[in-house]
Formats: C-alpha cells, sequence, structure tokens
C-alpha cells in the first residue's frame, strides 16, 4: 500500500488530478484507459454517485497500477468502501476531525480539505500536511494560497474547484502545490456519451499544457 509520500511524489509528477462522477461504474475502465495512453494514470473517483465504490474496486483489480483517490467522502461509511474497493488515499471536501482520525486508524492516507486558517490549524494538530484547498476559485484561488502560504508554509497543497486551462498554471506555479483536480477533461455528459476520443483529446491538451 502507498503512503503518503509516495502519493505525493506522484501527484507532483502528474500535476493534474481528474475528479470523476459516475452514473455507470463499468466506464471507469475505457475512461481510465483514454487518461492513462494521454498521460494521466491518476482519477479521484467521488462518492457524489453511488457507482463510486464499485468503479473503484473495478479500476483496482483490473488496473492495478492506477494511482487511485477516493473523492468526496463525507461519512466513516465512505471511508471504510473506499478502503476495501482499493483506493489508494481519500480526499474530503472539508476537515472533519472523525473523519481523518479514522483514517489515521486505518493506515489509509487522507487529503483532507482546508481552506482558511481554523481548518489548516486543526489539520496541523492531527498532523496532517497535505491539504485539499477547495472550492479554490471560490475561496480566493491563487491570491488566497499565497496569504495561507505565509504562516503555513510547511503545507503542501492540491487546489480543486474552478480551476481549468485558463488558471491551472497560475495555481501550478506556487511552489507548495503537487497537482490540481479538475473535471473540465472528464465532464459527465462527455462519459455517459461514451466519448472517449474528446475525452482523450482534452486530457492530452491538458497533459501538454501543465509541461510546457
Amino acid at each position: 500500500m502507498l503512503n503518503l509520500a509516495a502519493i505525493t511524489t506522484q501527484l507532483q509528477r502528474l500535476k493534474v488530478v481528474p475528479v470523476i462522477a459516475l452514473d455507470h461504474a463499468e466506464d471507469i475502465l475505457p475512461l481510465a484507459d483514454t487518461l492513462a495512453q494521454n498521460g494521466l494514470p491518476v482519477a479521484e473517483i467521488t462518492f457524489r454517485s453511488p457507482a463510486a465504490e464499485e468503479a473503484i474496486r473495478l479500476l483496482r483489480q483490473k488496473r492495478p497500477d492506477f494511482l487511485i483517490a477516493a473523492g468526496t467522502v463525507l461519512t466513516s461509511e465512505q471511508v471504510f468502501q473506499a478502503k476495501n474497493a482499493g483506493a489508494d488515499f481519500v480526499v474530503t471536501p472539508g476537515f472533519n476531525p472523525k473523519i481523518v482520525q479514522l483514517c489515521q486508524d486505518l493506515g489509509l492516507p487522507i487529503i483532507p480539505g482546508a481552506n482558511n486558517p481554523m481548518a489548516i490549524e486543526a489539520a496541523l494538530d492531527m498532523g496532517i500536511e497535505t491539504v485539499k484547498f477547495f472550492p479554490a476559485e471560490a475561496s480566493g484561488g491563487v491570491k488566497m494560497i499565497k496569504a495561507l502560504l505565509g504562516p503555513y508554509s510547511q503545507l503542501d497543497i492540491m487546489p480543486t474547484g474552478g480551476i481549468g486551462m485558463q488558471n491551472i498554471k497560475e495555481y501550478l506555479a506556487i511552489p507548495n502545490v503537487l497537482a490540481c483536480g479538475g473535471s473540465w477533461f472528464v465532464e459527465k455528459n462527455l462519459i455517459n456519451a461514451k466519448n472517449w476520443q474528446e475525452i482523450g483529446r482534452l486530457t492530452k491538451d491538458v497533459v501538454e499544457w501543465v509541461n510546457s
């Protein structure tokens, strides 16, 4: 099982994390292949959809090398579902000490959400130095992250929410930003239409852009 250091190293290299909500679990395999073929062997599969657990399980079984995050984990039950299905780590939108403690007890790496000093200090108090910054743009974006890094320079940050081609490079230019989460290249309507060609084209564009 990967530890957080190994996960953050991979995230730093990948720079972008596809944030995925699926209606049909079986769509994860062609989607994952499309992402991997275009340079992104990583997925945050969110519990916003009931298909999440099954999608994580399928992906872990069939594509063992894929880096898998379980996203939008809000309950203890979802933590167990994520772990049992084979997620490498958990991502939460906010900071819930109970969820963090449970993940720590289970040895399951977690990147919890923290977009203000209070949440960051609660995270640091529990030994967490890698956080998701959500919703990134609505929370003040690049300016806010830079301001928070004044007192909290030890943080590693994964911004998600409102990020696209127009601003992703501004986020990635901040040394403490590991990678950015985004869904604009894996939109649900494209997945439901099984438009792997378009998803592939968009993914290729993203990967080329962040590495140029």
